[in-house]
């Protein structure tokens, strides 16, 4: 769970949760956008691929440990970053670069702290994509 008030990157949580507060966990235009690009079949079958593969990596994430892989866990960042930008994940996005800027000076605690932000903008994500679905 996210507790308010815990350090993160010298700083309180507030800044991290504001990225949760402010940024839409979906926005309905980016994926709206591909389907103009690719077609709705292909669409949908890179958001699938998107869902696995970010759903890997954030468990990779807690895998690694960053003294040993900070270049990776940047690289993997950058990509979550991207891919979570191309669908519209803004929190996501948002996290993601942020551990990618920081992972070299992040201490264990404030890595597993943005870890648990990025599993909840990503559990967000996936929530507002089943409920605009149905």
């Amino acid at each position: 769970m996210i507790e308010a008030g815990k350090a993160m990157f010298e700083v309180t949580a507030a800044p991290a949760q504001k990225v949760l507060d402010c940024a839409p966990a979906r926005d309905p235009n980016a994926y709206a956008a591909l389907v103009r690009e690719i077609g709705e079949d292909g669409a949908s079958e890179v958001r699938a691929v998107f869902w696995s593969e970010t759903c890997a990596r954030l468990q990779l994430f807690r895998t690694l440990s960053r003294e040993q892989h900070q270049a990776r866990i940047a690289r993997e960042a950058h990509s979550l970053k991207s891919a979570a930008g191309t669908f519209g994940y803004a929190r996501l996005a948002a996290l993601a670069l942020r551990l990618e800027k920081s992972v070299e000076t992040l201490h264990d605690t404030e890595l597993g702290d943005l870890l648990d932000l990025m599993d909840a903008a990503y559990a967000a994500a996936r929530a507002q994509e089943r409920d605009a679905r149905a």
